[in-house]
Formats: C-alpha cells, sequence, structure tokens
C-alpha cells in the first residue's frame, strides 16, 4: 500500500489588507509547490473582515492558482478567533502554518520548516521575523532595536512563540485539547498563552533559523508612539497570559507586579542615564523598559490593554 502524503496547509490571517493579500497569496503558493517528497500542501485564507471583503479578491485568485487556495470567512473581532478558525478549517490536515498577511515567505521557507518538524519530531517549529520598512523608523526606534528580533541556531528548543511564522504538529496540539483563548482577542497574548500551554503539555517547540518571513512594516508603526504602545502592549499581555497559564492567585500577581515594578525602575534609571550621557540607545531602551514593566504592571492588577480594539 503506498504511504499517504502528510497533508500541510499554510493559513495567512487577513483583516483588510487587498494590498498585502495580492502580494503573498502567489509567494504562498509557490511555496506549496516546492514541499520535499511525502507531503502536499495547500493555502488557507482566514478573513477576520465581519463583512467579509477579501471573499472576492480569494476566489477570484483561487481560479488560476496551482495549488488550492480555499477562503474562510470569521466575523468574530480578533486575532485569536481567526487563528481558531484556522484550526477548524485544518480538521484534515496533519500540520498548519500561520504566517500574516503582511510577511513574505523567504527561500525556501515552508521546505525548511517542515523538515525540522521531521528531524525533530517536533509539536512545533518557529522561524525568525525580520522587518523591512515602508519608511525608516525614527530616531528613537532605531536607537532602542524596537524591532529587534531574536535569532536562535536552529535545533533550538523554545518555550514561547508568535504565530506570524510558526508550524503545528495538529495531532499533538488535538491531543493537547488547546484553543486559542477569544477573551484576548483585542488585548493580544492569545499565542503567548497557546504555546506556552502547547510546551506544558510535553510537546517540543523548535527554532528554525533559516525558515525566515519578513514583515513589511508600514510607516504608522515606525513612530515612537506607535513602538511604546506596543512595548505597553506587550508587558501588558505577558501578565495576563502568565495568571491564566498559572491560575495565578495572589502569590503570582505579587511576583508579576515585583517583576513589572524592577522593569519600570531599571528603565527609568537607564532613560536617566541616556539623558545624561547623551546616548539615545540608552534612553530609548530605558524608557521601552518603562513601557513594559507598566503594561504588566497593569496585566498584574487586572487592567487590560486593548490594544487591537476595531472601531468597526
Amino acid at each position: 500500500m503506498t504511504e499517504q502524503p502528510v497533508r500541510v496547509v499554510v493559513a495567512v490571517l487577513t483583516y483588510r489588507r487587498p494590498d498585502d493579500l495580492a502580494a503573498v497569496l502567489p509567494q504562498l503558493v509557490e511555496q506549496a509547490q516546492r514541499v520535499p517528497e511525502g507531503f502536499l500542501a495547500d493555502v488557507l485564507v482566514i478573513d477576520n473582515d465581519p463583512r467579509a471583503g477579501a471573499r472576492g479578491q480569494v476566489d477570484s485568485f483561487a481560479n488560476g492558482a496551482a495549488v488550492p487556495v480555499a477562503y474562510e470567512h470569521e466575523p468574530e473581532p480578533g486575532i485569536a478567533a481567526a487563528r481558531n478558525r484556522a484550526l477548524d478549517a485544518a480538521v484534515d490536515r496533519r500540520l498548519l502554518v500561520y504566517i500574516d498577511d503582511d510577511e513574505r515567505p523567504q527561500g525556501d521557507w515552508l521546505r525548511l520548516l517542515l523538515e525540522t518538524w521531521v528531524g525533530h519530531a517536533a509539536a512545533a517549529v518557529v522561524g525568525p521575523v525580520v522587518s523591512t520598512f515602508a519608511v525608516e523608523p525614527s530616531a528613537f526606534v532605531t536607537a532602542g532595536r524596537f524591532f529587534d528580533r531574536r535569532r536562535l541556531p536552529t535545533g533550538t528548543r523554545v518555550t514561547v512563540a508568535a504565530t506570524n511564522n510558526l508550524l503545528l504538529d495538529l495531532d499533538l496540539v488535538r491531543a493537547a485539547g488547546l484553543r486559542f483563548d477569544t477573551t484576548l482577542g483585542t488585548v493580544g497574548g492569545s499565542d503567548t498563552l497557546f504555546t506556552r500551554a502547547l510546551v506544558r503539555a510535553g510537546g517540543r517547540m523548535i527554532w528554525c533559523d533559516e525558515a525566515v518571513v519578513v514583515d513589511v512594516v508600514p510607516e504608522e508603526r515606525t513612530t515612537t508612539s506607535w513602538n511604546l504602545r506596543r512595548a505597553l502592549r506587550s508587558g501588558n499581555s505577558w501578565s495576563v497570559t502568565a495568571l491564566r497559564l498559572e491560575r495565578g492567585g495572589p502569590v503570582q500577581r505579587v511576583r508579576l507586579l515585583g517583576r513589572g515594578a524592577v522593569r519600570i525602575g531599571g528603565g527609568a534609571a537607564r532613560a536617566a542615564w541616556g539623558v545624561v550621557s547623551r546616548d539615545e540607545g540608552h534612553r530609548a531602551r530605558g524608557v521601552r523598559s518603562v513601557a513594559r514593566g507598566t503594561g504588566m504592571v497593569m496585566g498584574a492588577t487586572g487592567l487590560l490593554y486593548r490594544e487591537y480594539k476595531r472601531a468597526s
């Protein structure tokens, strides 16, 4: 009997970004055509626009695509709901790969994720995200290294990941009974909670440093104010997810309050030193630490910063 191929679906999450979708879909189809022997890949678009604005665009593209391209509409606002829609749509797949609509896969991205999954018997494989900019970020943002992201040797085990470059073994995800927490849809951090829970359930999450995607950063995300709000949200969602993962009581809250306070104090001192020494890098990284620490304190006290709240 001929062994059945491992079925893979690449899910791109989108919300009212027709230009980004037009750019990334041909690249994902090309990636799906170049998977290793023994795999069969297709593409899935999860449209989180309540008005289903991407349906016509995706249907039109799918008509001439070299691999199947499916469309799923998730009207509930929030990226957590969109992530869950991808899980549900992939019910007959072994592997699910998440990518965002404003990212561009590089080289043999998908093949490398799959080969790492095979080589490490992983529950998840994570790749790096490298930013490119529509306009140069502010000098403060550049000095603060706000867009610097981790790079690790391939094969390194990690304990947390975002879904902007993530492969999941759905057999292991289903066995652990995991879903993305939709109450975090406008707060952020549902991917943090999900991946930490996967590791806690015994899943191996492995880094693949060669499986790169490029993040296309629009002008409005290069400003100082946007990046400080992002640092605040990052700290806020970290505390919120830590409390949920640990079923945190008063002791956990106090611990998170302490960690947040240390960040605020240390950041303030570093920022002050940056001002005195005229070192913009120290000043920017200090202010960034204050913002993240403030978010951590907010989360520990139950205050949620809803970065992704929509006007409509």
